[in-house]
């Protein structure tokens, strides 16, 4: 009998995300508590950082993008550290820092639990991703459904190629 597998990723859909910034942008410049403020929402390869008047709109302006993101299917897990600091003339500096893999203390973690919890599958851990194999599609299908409910995990996690 073979043996079935998946693999347990980070990552998620970055035109997804743009596009999720992109709307963020479109109902900012509308919104009447937000209208006239010269806000400024900008990606790069690690981060989004807002340029902001107040803190209030630091918070309003990632309500927005969080409420985005999650119409968009994307988990608000992506963000990681966040902080807020003051550029002078009276504004605000937000970052946040986007989780693009799944780093060795997270996949640990996850390798550890299934050695614990299903001693009949297999977790390897290969770069950025964790691949679980059973020779069971029902145990499979558990692991996906505990790993998903881990409280201890506080990243973004995708199931993918699974054979």
């Amino acid at each position: 009998m073979s043996e079935f597998s998946f693999d347990i990723v980070s990552e998620f859909d970055l035109q997804e995300l743009k596009n999720a910034l992109d709307q963020t942008r479109r109902e900012v410049s509308t919104r009447y508590d937000l209208k006239d403020s010269k806000i400024e929402i900008e990606l790069n390869d690690t981060e989004i950082t807002f340029n902001v008047a107040n803190e209030y709109q630091v918070e309003a302006v990632r309500g927005v993008l969080i409420q985005k993101l999650v119409n968009r299917q994307i988990s608000a897990r992506i963000f990681g550290e966040q902080k807020t600091e003051a550029v002078g003339g009276m504004r605000f500096k937000h970052a946040i820092k986007l989780i693009k893999a799944l780093d060795q203390e997270n996949a640990k973690k996850i390798s550890k639990y299934l050695r614990d919890n299903f001693p009949k599958a297999k977790g390897t851990i290969e770069g950025s991703a964790v691949r679980v194999k059973s020779k069971s599609k029902d145990e499979l299908q558990a692991i996906m459904k505990a790993i998903k409910s881990l409280e201890e995990i506080k990243i973004s996690l995708q199931f993918v190629n699974y054979r």
